[in-house]
């Protein structure tokens, strides 16, 4: 008589919470996540698009709307989650906006949206949850290889996501105690609905820069999220996953 053997996912048993997960990488991570084993609480600020995701993904999504640079969203999330008897095995801080601006024109209005998503409800979204981390817990923060390679037109959002890289090393020095992982995922361009209403040629000026010659795919982009997130890459934190295409080469 032969015996089949039962895969067990690389999240079994495990809660992940996704910032940003309505659409594009974000929900491409959160649908990966749940056929690895996890419970995925979703969180975004278009509550539709968000109710549409969980209906999507099944009964291992929970939608909790709410904006990542509102405390009283955040503390709403948190809340539910301990009111749902869970901690969180896997954060991922991958909402972000971003402002056309050079240092000539970028206005104080920009700035201060930018920097109170992308920088400021990183870094709250991040300590509010510390005391809800399981031991070993993962911290995934989306950079982008902006804070890497100069683009003028992209100032403050370049900007943010340069702190944000420093975040992930001082937090990673900070939780390291518990075992808890912080890292960075650094996509290059994307296709995902960012990107669609741009010119076609300008799509194509950013793809010839691309020594993949395409842009990823948000399924790309969420195998290395799920390689973070899992035990699979248990010797890193404070790194960073550059997944770029060759972009920067």
């Amino acid at each position: 008589m032969s015996t089949q053997s039962l895969t067990v996912g690389a999240l079994s048993g495990r809660t992940a919470v996704i910032y940003g997960g309505s659409a594009g990488i974000g929900f491409a991570t959160a649908r990966l996540f749940i056929a690895e084993g996890a419970q995925v609480y979703l969180t975004g600020r278009r509550e539709a698009e968000l109710d549409a995701a969980t209906d999507d993904l099944g009964t291992s999504a929970h939608a909790v709307p709410g904006d990542l640079a509102s405390a009283e969203d955040r503390t709403r999330l948190y809340d539910r989650i301990r009111a749902d008897g869970h901690r969180i095995d896997v954060l991922f801080l991958n909402a972000g906006v971003g402002a056309w601006g050079t240092v000539e024109n970028t206005t104080p209005a920009d700035f201060d949206h930018v920097m109170s998503i992308n920088l400021k409800g990183s870094l709250f979204a991040l300590q509010e949850a510390v005391p809800l981390l399981n031991e070993r817990a993962s911290v995934i923060i989306t950079g982008s290889i902006a804070a890497q390679k100069a683009n003028p037109q992209l100032l403050v959002y370049s900007a943010s996501k340069a702190a944000l890289r420093s975040v992930v090393r001082n937090a990673a020095v900070t939780l390291a105690d518990r075992g808890i992982r912080v890292n960075m995922l650094t996509p290059g361009t994307t296709d995902t609905d960012i990107i669609a209403p741009f010119d076609p040629n300008f799509r194509e000026q950013l793809k010839a820069g691309i020594l993949a010659g395409r842009f990823g795919t948000p399924r790309e982009l969420a195998e290395g999220a799920l390689f973070l997130a899992s035990d699979r890459s248990s010797f890193m934190t404070g790194a960073e996953l550059v997944m770029d295409g060759g972009v920067q080469l």
